[in-house]
């Protein structure tokens, strides 16, 4: 892979981390949702979107649930760092907010796996991990 390449692999992960955090802050997944794969997939470790999931239509259904469940509020990252290899980038972050109502810090790491100028692949690793049943 060339400098190029990458760099263009860096641009398109930094577009979509950019639809993200604005998603995340304002509950608007439009830009987002269209940077994803027909075969997008993502892992969720609790219900109602537990194991791994795929398309562009469930992501639609999880990334709004966050927004008017889980973060009504908004959640506002700050980015720390980008690390990346030949298909993805990781974006280290600092997240708060309100997490069901109540106050809500986090170091999170996003990965964003990326094919041309789509997003196919979403995990995110938390550095706290929070469960809650009312997330049911």
């Amino acid at each position: 892979m060339t400098d190029s390449d990458n760099s263009e692999l860096i641009a398109t992960a930094q577009k979509a981390y950019n639809y993200f955090s604005h998603g995340l802050a304002t509950g608007s997944w439009t830009d987002f949702l269209a940077m994803l794969s027909d075969d997008f997939t993502f892992s969720f470790p609790i219900e109602p979107f537990k194991g791994k999931n795929v398309g562009r239509e469930k992501a639609a259904q999880f990334f709004y649930y966050v927004s008017e469940k889980v973060f009504s509020n908004g959640l506002f990252l700050t980015l720390e760092r980008i690390t990346s290899n030949e298909t993805t980038v990781v974006f280290e972050v600092r997240s708060s907010g309100l997490m069901f109502g109540e106050p809500y810090q986090n170091q999170v790491a996003i990965s964003f796996d990326v094919r041309g100028d789509r997003i196919c692949g979403y995990r995110e690793y938390l550095g706290v991990i929070y469960q809650s049943n009312r997330a049911k």
